[in-house]
C-alpha cells in the first residue's frame, strides 16, 4: 500500500510540474502581461516612494496689495518663509483676486488692504485677508495651520510699529467652497470622474479585442468604413451610458451627501461629454495594442493607477514635485477632477476652466490618432 501511495505522489507531482512548466511558457509568450506584473508595483513604489505627499508646500498663492508699503514686503515674506505659500500671482482688483481662486490657478488668496500701514503705526491692529480655495480640505488646512505665529513675528524688528511683539494686526482666515472641511464634498465630485473614467476606459478597451477573440472582426472588415468611421461608430453607444452614469452619480452625490450644485449643469454636462469621449479614446487605443481581453483589461488598470493617485482626486495635486505634476498634467482624471469641483463647488463656468477645457480636447485628439493608426496597423 506505501508504495502505491508513493506512486500516486509522484505522479501527482509530475503532473504539477507539467502544467507548472506549461504555465511558464505561456507566460514567456504572453509578454504584455509579464510586464504588467513587474511594472505595477514599480509605479506604485515610484508614485508612494517619491510622488505623494500628504503635507504640500509651496502652495500657489494671490495677493491683492492695496497699497505698496515695506509692512506689506515684511508680512509676504514672513508668509512665504512658512513654506506652505509660494506667491504665484499678483492681481490688480477683487473681481481678478476671486477669478483665480474660482478657476482654481491659486489654492490661497492675500488682501492687504489700503491705510494698512497708517492703521499699524496708530496701533489700531488692521485686519489682513487670508482666503482658502478649501475643495482640498487636507492642503488648506495644514497651511492655514502654519499662519497662527505670523502675527506675533512677521514685524518683530520694526521697533516703530506699537506692539510689534504682541500681534499688531489680525490675520482673517476665509475658507471658501467647503468651509466645514467635510470630505464628502471633496471626494463626491472626484468620485464622478473616477467611476467614468474605469468604466468608459475598460469598455473601450474590450471592443476590438472582443470582435478578434469571437472571430468577428472579418465582418467589420468586410464593410467599407475608414478605421475613423469603425471607432467613432464603436465608441458612440457609451456616450450615451456615460452620462447615463454621470446623471446617477450627480443626482445621488446631491441627495445622499448634500453635495451643492453652484454651477452651471450644462456647462458640466457639456465637458462631462468631452471627458468621456477621452477616456473612450484612450480606452479604444488599448484595445488595438491588446491582443486578448485580459491584455486590455491589465492595460486599463495600470492607466488607472496613476490617474487616482496623481489627478488630485486621493492625494494633495500641490504636494507633489514638478516631475510628476508635469506626467499628472497628461491624464484626464486630473482635469476633471477640477471641473468637476469647480463646477459643482465653486460655481466656475467654461471660461474659468478654460485650459481644463483644451487640455481634455488635446489629449481626446491625441488618443483618436493614436487609435486610428494602431486600428489601421491591425487591419493591415
Amino acid at each position: 500500500m506505501s508504495g502505491l501511495f508513493e506512486f500516486e505522489i509522484f505522479l501527482a507531482v509530475r503532473r504539477i510540474g507539467a502544467i507548472f512548466v506549461k504555465e511558464l511558457r505561456q507566460l514567456r509568450r504572453d509578454r504584455l502581461t509579464f510586464a504588467t506584473m513587474l511594472a505595477i508595483p514599480l509605479i506604485l513604489l515610484m508614485l508612494f516612494g517619491y510622488a505623494i505627499n500628504t503635507i504640500p508646500r509651496d502652495l500657489p498663492t494671490a495677493v491683492l496689495l492695496q497699497e505698496t508699503s515695506d509692512v506689506g514686503r515684511s508680512i509676504l515674506a514672513a508668509i512665504e518663509n512658512t513654506k506652505y505659500f509660494k506667491i504665484t500671482h499678483r492681481v490688480r482688483d477683487r473681481e481678478q483676486f476671486e477669478q483665480v481662486l474660482r478657476s482654481g490657478e491659486v489654492q490661497f488668496a492675500i488682501e492687504i488692504p489700503a491705510g494698512f500701514e497708517r492703521a499699524l503705526r496708530r496701533g489700531d491692529r488692521p485686519a489682513l485677508l487670508i482666503v482658502a480655495d478649501a475643495t482640498d480640505p487636507v492642503a488648506a488646512g495644514t497651511a492655514l495651520s502654519a499662519l497662527a505665529s505670523i502675527k506675533d513675528t512677521a514685524l518683530i524688528n520694526d521697533r516703530s510699529i506699537p506692539d510689534a511683539n504682541a500681534g499688531p494686526f489680525e490675520i482673517r482666515q476665509h475658507a471658501r467652497y467647503n468651509p466645514g472641511a467635510v470630505t464628502r464634498l471633496n471626494i463626491v465630485p472626484g468620485l464622478l470622474g473616477l467611476i467614468l473614467m474605469i468604466t468608459m476606459q475598460t469598455y473601450a478597451a474590450l471592443s476590438v479585442t472582443r470582435e478578434v477573440e469571437r472571430d468577428t472582426i472579418e465582418n467589420l472588415l468586410s464593410l467599407p468604413t475608414s478605421p475613423i468611421e469603425i471607432m467613432v461608430g464603436k465608441i458612440s453607444p457609451y456616450i450615451f451610458v456615460g452620462l447615463l452614469q454621470a446623471a446617477l452619480i450627480l443626482v445621488a452625490g446631491v441627495w445622499l451627501f448634500g453635495v451643492p450644485v453652484m454651477g452651471d449643469l450644462g456647462s458640466l454636462g457639456a465637458l462631462t461629454t468631452l471627458f468621456i469621449a477621452t477616456n473612450l479614446s484612450i480606452g479604444y487605443t488599448f484595445s488595438t495594442l491588446a491582443k486578448t481581453q485580459m491584455q486590455a483589461v491589465q492595460l486599463t488598470v495600470m492607466y488607472f493607477l496613476p490617474n487616482i493617485l496623481m489627478s488630485g482626486f486621493a492625494f494633495p495635486y500641490d504636494g507633489m514635485p514638478t516631475w510628476a505634476k508635469w506626467i499628472a498634467e497628461t491624464l484626464p482624471l486630473t482635469h476633471f477632477v477640477r471641473i468637476s469641483r469647480g463646477i459643482l463647488l465653486k460655481g466656475a463656468t467654461v471660461v474659468d476652466l478654460r485650459m481644463e477645457t483644451i487640455w481634455l480636447c488635446g489629449l481626446m485628439l491625441v488618443a483618436m490618432t493614436a487609435a486610428a493608426a494602431r486600428f489601421r496597423q491591425t487591419l493591415d
